[in-house]
């Protein structure tokens, strides 16, 4: 019990810690930003203790199967810090800040081509967008797009080459998926299958398909400017993280309906076995 509040309460401080982030390290952030920010804080420490404390799992998927959400967490926090570092040296620079500047201009500006996600981004601006703020906007994505390719090939090996979730015992589909009911909807493994086929297409298409939404209805809504820092850094950060946590989550279901099969067919065949001729007990 001990144990399991010490490890919920300090996945909760990491949280929080990953919200606060860009207005601790920003230089000039208002007093009012601060105050929501660290309100949002403690609710996402709150929300998250109280889901790992619990004996039951409620919405978090793959609780019981490190590094799942590990890799997820430490993929965006990551994210966060390096586009906050970005920002940064625009006002206090720093060897660090410097680094990161120079490493996302460069993978920005490979990856700004026509049809790119990173074009997408760039063109999700207003017409009337600064140079400076394009620009800014082109070195945060390349980034952000970088170590959300990095994240899924590290999934990616630990599923194909670690045997993830294998290694680590039973897999309990009911405590990893609570949103998932194998009782229902037909066979669990085509089911599985097909959730997983559409998270990967759907992360697949959304670095694409967000910034034209967001194109397409700035006559009907005030559209997203990015001046703000703190705007640029979530915003940013969401449109890369998010596609690839649904493609995570859809190479995870794709290895568990795998898993499954694999133990039906070891049944089925104990159970051939067993009804041969001459193997029947006397």
């Amino acid at each position: 019990m001990i144990a399991r509040i010490t490890g919920a309460g300090a996945r909760g401080i990491l949280v929080a810690l990953l919200v606060a982030t860009p207005a601790l390290m920003l230089p000039n952030v208002i007093t009012d930003s601060s105050q929501i920010t660290m309100l949002v804080a403690l609710l996402a420490y709150f929300l998250t203790f109280v889901e790992y404390n619990s004996n039951y799992p409620s919405i978090i998927e793959f609780r019981d199967a490190p590094p799942f959400n590990r890799l997820r967490f430490a993929s965006l926090f990551a994210t966060v810090v390096v586009l906050t570092l970005i920002l940064q040296d625009k006002t206090n620079p720093s060897a660090i800040s410097n680094i990161f500047t120079s490493i996302g201009t460069i993978i920005g500006n490979a990856m700004d081509f026509p049809f790119s996600p990173v074009r997408m981004i760039v063109l999700m601006l207003p017409a009337g967008a600064s140079q400076a703020l394009v620009e800014s906007v082109r070195t945060s994505a390349g980034m952000a797009y970088l170590i959300s390719l990095l994240s899924m090939a590290a999934f990616l090996i630990l599923v194909r080459v670690m045997n993830w979730p294998a290694r680590r015992g039973a897999f309990n589909v009911w405590v990893n998926l609570p949103l998932f009911d194998p009782t229902t909807g037909g066979d669990v493994i085509s089911r599985l299958q097909r959730d997983a086929r559409i998270n990967i297409a759907l992360g697949f298409l959304l670095p694409f398909v967000i910034p034209a939404i967001v194109k397409a209805t700035a006559d009907l809504i005030e559209p997203i400017t990015l001046q703000n820092p703190q705007t640029q850094i979530w915003t940013i950060a969401a449109w890369a993280f998010l596609p690839a946590s649904i493609i995570m989550r859809g190479i995870a279901m794709g290895k568990i309906a795998e898993m499954i099969g694999e133990k039906r067919r070891r049944a089925y065949a104990a159970d051939a076995d067993a009804d041969k001729p001459g193997m029947q007990p006397a």
